[in-house]
């Protein structure tokens, strides 16, 4: 038996996202209820395709310290003088 689906009412979308919503359904060739409950289901994370990022936070926090990339940056941070003269 499939669970019954709910109805939602959002109010007090701003003028400029539903503007970028309507343009966001139409590229991809979608409703915009379509669009909307996929959008829901990607921040619950529900959605069946892994969230893809184009940034480098997947990385914040994984320095492992070692002692050789310690003493690489060392050496590539060390000034010689004359270098400068």
């Amino acid at each position: 038996m499939k669970a019954k689906a709910h109805q939602y009412t959002i109010r007090n979308v701003p003028a400029r996202l539903d503007k970028a919503l309507r343009r966001r359904a139409v590229e991809r060739g979608v409703s915009l209820n379509t669009l909307v409950v996929q959008a829901l289901e990607s921040e619950a994370g529900l959605s069946a395709a892994p969230k893809v990022y184009d940034d480098l936070d997947d990385l914040f926090g994984s320095w492992v310290d070692d002692k050789a990339v310690d003493r690489a940056l060392a050496e590539q941070r060390r000034v010689d003088p004359k270098d400068w003269a």
